[in-house]
């Protein structure tokens, strides 16, 4: 075989493994994948005034390489505290970036308080993970104001709480078997009559 034969070859080789998709000579294909949470387990949604953090997961290899372009599926309760995304579903899903993460955006959520799971699913080259990440559908604060403004009935023991020392302290100072206070023994009143003066003869 001539050379330049070779050399053709050669070329048509490289091409079809990047048609392919084979990894090169500096990065080996992953043998097992894992699902990482980098936003949204533990947090905190306030159902009232819409406002929660979008779940963010990060796709790595058994190395704890991150993988781009990994399949990931995002889903919410159908039951109970959940919700759906902008498309009306409550699934979703979307491919990892550069750093190998994804996001679910746009969840809506619905009225119901407690625990909400979310359950995420990676695929990648034939191989598939899966993690769970727990949040919790909260009302919010109760009451005027805003950011933790204290409800009325938080007032109320407030008050009821203040009106009872106050009462105590009244009784403690004046109370009819009180010590402390001196008595003060009144004096006699000494009432002189005038009148006219009687003079007798001496015995």
């Amino acid at each position: 075989m001539r050379p330049n034969a070779r050399h053709s070859l050669f070329l048509i080789f490289l091409v079809l493994l990047n048609l392919l998709g084979t990894p090169g000579w500096s990065q080996q294909a992953p043998t097992s994948l894992q699902i990482v949470v980098v936003e949204g387990e533990g947090s905190l949604n306030n159902i009232r005034q819409r406002v929660n953090r979008d779940p963010i997961v990060q796709v790595e290899d058994e190395n704890h390489r991150p993988i781009p372009g990994a399949a990931v599926v995002f889903t919410l309760p159908n039951q109970g505290p959940g919700g759906t995304f902008e498309n009306g579903s409550n699934t979703l899903t979307t491919t990892t970036n550069a750093q190998g993460q994804a996001v679910a955006r746009g969840i809506r959520l619905n009225n119901q308080v407690g625990a909400m799971e979310i359950r995420v699913a990676a695929s990648f080259g034939g191989l598939m993970a899966t993690a769970v990440m727990t949040e919790t559908n909260l009302l919010g604060t109760s009451g005027g104001g805003g950011g933790g403004g204290l409800g009325a009935t938080k007032w109320l023991i407030i008050l009821g709480v203040a009106g009872a020392v106050a009462a105590g302290v009244i009784v403690a100072t004046h109370g009819s078997g009180s010590s402390s206070t001196p008595t003060t023994t009144p004096v006699p009143t000494v009432t002189i009559t005038p009148g006219t003066p009687t003079v007798g003869a001496p015995q």
